[in-house]
């Protein structure tokens, strides 16, 4: 069974659940942000409910895609992520 997640608190405890995901889904290795206790990054983002979005190695946003379920585009995702990864080279 999954663990159930209350919601944070503070900063911290924000970035040890943030860290326990990366570690169950295996994405140790990528890195990740955590949003501060306001969620001004889902606001600015409009993230909410769920939003697909990649930010290039330059740090601005190379995709974002619709708002989720429905709006996710994988494809779309994956053709940024592979854009991305060829202008780096």
């Amino acid at each position: 069974m999954d663990p159930i997640v209350e919601d944070p608190t503070t900063l911290e405890e924000r970035r040890k659940v943030a860290d326990v995901c990366l570690s169950k889904l295996a994405l140790k290795g990528i890195p990740a942000l955590v949003d501060t206790l306001d969620d001004a990054a889902s606001r600015a983002y409009d993230a909410w409910p769920d939003r697909l979005a990649l930010i290039g190695r330059d740090g601005r946003v190379a995709y974002h895609g619709g708002r989720g379920p429905v709006g996710f585009l994988p494809d779309e995702l994956e053709s940024a992520i592979q854009r991305e990864l060829s202008s780096s080279d």
